[in-house]
């Protein structure tokens, strides 16, 4: 039985009828980017890392060591890049395979 209070709207992949709620949970889903750090582990939101090996940043004239913690990360949409926040560089970008989930 179908709860008749449902919205059904035409998925064109799949060329079929299907509740909204159902259809947006799939593209919610697909839109999302798993980010992993260097050795795998999935990173998220509000995560702490450190470095694992010492990065030059371009443009600060400072060299970030090894073992450095990154608090609060932000993930950015690409599967790769994650921002950052350092006291004395602004807008730290950083490459995930440099870092590990602490």
């Amino acid at each position: 039985m179908t709860d008749s209070d449902e919205n059904y709207v035409y998925d064109e992949v799949s060329g079929e009828w299907m509740p909204a709620s159902e259809l947006a949970a799939r593209a919610s889903a697909e839109n999302t980017v798993e980010v992993r750090d260097a050795v795998g582990n999935l990173l998220a939101d509000g995560d702490q890392v450190t470095l694992i090996k010492d990065l030059n940043v371009k443009g600060a004239g400072q060299t970030l060591k090894q073992g450095t913690l990154i608090k609060s990360i932000r993930l950015t949409g690409d599967d790769q890049e994650i921002d950052c926040r350092y006291p004395g560089i602004k807008g730290l970008v950083l490459r995930a395979e440099f870092v590990r989930k602490r």
